[in-house]
């Protein structure tokens, strides 16, 4: 019974005590709060990674592409898996445009705009267009004209508060891409000629995937006039099929069920002309697809994280301190208890009590601050930028709309038992000098 009575009474009125409260208190509030806008900047960029790719790519990274797609998506259609199946040719072009501004390489990406809406949320990233998908390679201005869609970061810049300028339509202009097409072999199907092709498309719309590199360096054409462009002829190829799965199918299961698909699809081609080009082909899930994008992202936060482990060893020794100070300060009142029969481990634990006080008071305190502080944190970052010109993140170069400020019960749940953790290893040596005290020595310190 005395054990709750003298932990309240050091969490009370032990001035120390507080400040030891403080530190855990500030603590857990600056990993929460960075952890939570850390966590919702990586999902969302995840999130967007995933909406732009499909849950699952039949792909290789030669630009030579592989053939007999059709037949496969045909394959991929009778299992019942598929919600949408987009193939996709991906290559690299010179840019150009009738506006002025010079050369610039470029993505292609050719593609069906139905397909690949239904396989991604390509339909939903279009300016003018979202609405009719089907005619997202149609100018409005020029119908008869091939059409192409260019990622909105090449023909609009953002403001200071990440905003885009919009229009009833289109800017009317013309863009040149020139490739080097490539045959089934992989050589150069115009070496003896003028080595490239080239055409114009005239800008249908503007595409906003929210991903800046995306955004920035990509241009979308029909697929047969990717093909023609990138392609020599010959059988039609591709350089990646996209595919989304119907509800209920998991990623990691429609993944492997492709996978075997493409084996025996592979088998069953062992005759056919090119069919090493078949070869070169994997099947990845979409996070292994976008791996090269996702994964600095990944890596900024685990190096974030471990610097936070840091902070939870510095309170560690905070905690020590305090303890180590307190066990000094009451070797007599240890004594007392231990003088009328109070044991070793009922000692231990009284200490060990107070620090699960100390450390739950505080990471309650830190965890309420903190929850208070992202509620606000928008309107704090943009009263600060109108007042004071500060901006946490300058919009007109970083994609990123709101600050994320959802706290995720399970990153809290994580940082209050790390931190509460922290407090009972910091008080681990003090508990253990408390338990070693002898009754008589504390006793005749007292008295003397």
């Amino acid at each position: 019974m005395y054990r709750p009575i003298l932990i309240a009474r050091y969490l009370l009125k032990r001035r120390i005590t507080h400040f030891a409260i403080a530190a855990v208190a500030l603590c857990v509030f600056t990993v929460v709060v960075v952890m939570t806008v850390m966590t919702g900047l990586v999902g969302d960029f995840k999130e967007k990674n995933h909406a732009f790719t499909g849950d699952c790519v039949v792909a290789t990274d030669s630009l030579v592409g592989f053939p007999y797609y059709e037949e496969f998506m045909a394959l991929v259609e009778r299992t019942g898996i598929a919600a949408g199946l987009s193939p996709v040719v991906k290559s690299y072009a010179l840019f150009s445009t009738d506006v002025g501004g010079g050369e610039d390489s470029v993505e292609i990406l050719g593609l069906d705009p139905v397909r690949h809406s239904q396989a991604t949320n390509f339909g939903q990233t279009l300016s003018f267009r979202a609405k009719q998908v089907d005619k997202a390679f149609v100018p409005t201005y020029d119908p008869n004209a091939f059409g192409c869609i260019v990622g909105i970061d090449r023909t609009m810049s953002r403001n200071d508060r990440g905003q885009y300028a919009r229009f009833s339509g289109p800017f009317p202009f013309s863009v040149t891409l020139t490739c080097f097409p490539l045959t089934a072999k992989g050589a150069l199907s115009k070496a003896a000629t003028t080595l490239v092709n080239t055409k114009k498309f005239y800008h249908s719309d503007d595409c906003h995937t929210g991903i800046a590199r995306v955004d920035t360096d990509y241009v979308y054409v029909p697929l047969e006039q990717a093909q023609l462009l990138c392609m020599d002829g010959g059988a039609k190829r591709i350089t990646a099929l996209h595919i989304k799965f119907r509800p209920g199918v998991g990623e990691a299961e429609g993944c492997r069920r492709v996978a075997d698909l493409w084996r025996q699809f592979q088998k069953d081609k062992a005759e056919a002309p090119n069919r090493g080009l078949l070869d070169t082909v994997s099947v990845q899930g979409w996070k292994e697809y976008r791996r090269s994008a996702i994964a600095p992202t990944e890596q900024e936060q685990l190096i974030l994280s471990l610097m936070f482990v840091l902070v939870g060893i510095t309170t560690v020794f905070i905690v020590f301190v305090v303890f180590y100070l307190i066990v000094n300060n009451k070797r007599k009142d240890i004594g007392v208890l231990k003088s009328v029969g109070a044991s070793n481990t009922g000692v231990l634990s009284l200490f060990q009590g107070f620090a699960f006080g100390i450390g739950l008071i505080g990471s309650g305190v830190g965890v309420l601050l903190a929850w208070l502080f992202l509620s606000k944190i928008n309107r704090i970052e943009q009263w600060s930028y109108e007042h004071l010109g500060i901006q946490l993140w300058d919009r007109t170069i970083y994609v990123i709309g709101e600050i994320p400020h959802h706290v995720e019960l399970s990153v809290v749940a994580a940082i209050v038992s790390f931190a509460i953790l922290s407090c009972l290893v910091g008080a681990l040596v003090p508990s253990y000098l408390a338990v070693r005290l002898r009754p008589v020595e504390t006793l005749h310190a007292g008295r003397t």
